[in-house]
């Protein structure tokens, strides 16, 4: 094997691991979001709750539909 193949073979081994390690990486964190959000309702409802207001359906569903249009 000569110099040349060995480093082609490093270089194509290093971008098709670099490849799947960012595909699966993504594909966890993507699953590991969609399992569990950052915020929900329930926790906008309990943030209202420390600041001394108690929330309407309608300011919940409205914080809610802002997050999911930031995305």
């Amino acid at each position: 094997m000569t110099l040349l193949e060995s480093i082609l073979y490093f270089v194509v081994g290093g971008a098709l691991g670099g490849f799947l390690g960012f595909y699966f990486t993504r594909k966890t964190f993507l699953k590991q979001l969609k399992e569990n959000p950052p915020i929900n309702e329930k926790m906008i409802r309990a943030m209202y709750m420390q600041m001394g207001r108690k929330p309407s359906e309608t300011q919940i569903k409205q914080i809610m539909k802002s997050m999911d249009q930031s995305k």
